[in-house]
């Protein structure tokens, strides 16, 4: 089965390929699915591939990279034989605690985290290096959930609520998002300075004033936009203004 998971992983990167309002990501995760689905009995010409095929592709919303674990999951469960109902189920049980489970994990941590870690070493050494820092962190940690997420699925089959309340998911819960909160508070003075070092001590003064109202006016126009976020964008917004301005 290992070749068929194989390249279930990489057909996951195009999940959202074929996103729409109607199924969302569920023709991704179908596309995705169907080499996992080609053993079944009687192959890719029988009846249980046909009706595997058309569960698969059906409305699903979840986040990306989590997905890959409804996908290992589903197609275990194909595999073992469970009714439809129940797979039925089973999907549809697993939007919520994946969206999430991904958002803050990936969204409200990694992503976040990593940008800071980035801009602490465009600020320290050079952007490039930032750069650099930024991509491999947090590709590595994409990369690496997104196998974790389709072999948990897989080897967890209906079983797969174990997989998303396992240490390592809690741990990493809980650890990410405050990480994320140190990567993006040490990188704001960093920033600030290096991109000011050259400028008066008025011009500081001003900059910090217009930065400030930059922040309120931001935050009343988009209420819901997080801190972690609020904070990231400014400070690459910042960082690419400074390294163009002539």
């Amino acid at each position: 089965m290992s070749g068929e998971l194989v390249r279930a992983w990489f057909r996951m990167f195009l999940v959202q390929g074929s996103w729409n309002y109607d199924r969302m990501v569920g023709l991704g995760v179908g596309y995705a699915m169907e080499p996992t689905l080609r053993t079944l009995p009687g192959g890719v010409s029988g009846r249980r591939y046909a009706d595997a095929m058309r569960r698969a592709g059906s409305f699903f919303n979840a986040h990306p990279y989590m997905a890959a674990v409804a996908v290992g999951a589903e197609a275990r469960a194909e595999h073992d034989g469970v009714p439809p109902d129940q797979i039925r189920r089973l999907r549809d049980a697993l939007v919520g605690p994946l969206g999430s489970i991904g958002d803050k994990l990936i969204w409200a941590g990694v992503l976040p985290c990593a940008i800071g870690i980035g801009l602490i070493g465009a600020a320290s050494m050079s952007p490039l290096v930032g750069v650099v820092i930024f991509l491999t962190l947090y590709n590595a940690v994409h990369l690496i959930v997104r196998g974790w997420a389709l072999r948990a699925g897989w080897q967890s089959g209906t079983r797969v609520a174990r997989a998303l309340t396992s240490v390592g998911i809690r741990r990493g819960l809980q650890i990410v998002g405050p990480l994320a909160g140190v990567a993006i508070g040490v990188s704001l003075p960093l920033v600030a300075e290096w991109l000011t070092r050259d400028l008066t001590t008025t011009a500081r003064l001003n900059v910090g004033v217009v930065a400030v109202l930059g922040i309120v006016l931001l935050r009343w126009i988009v209420p819901t936009l997080g801190g972690l976020r609020l904070g990231g964008a400014a400070v690459a917004v910042a960082l690419a203004v400074g390294w163009l301005w002539p």
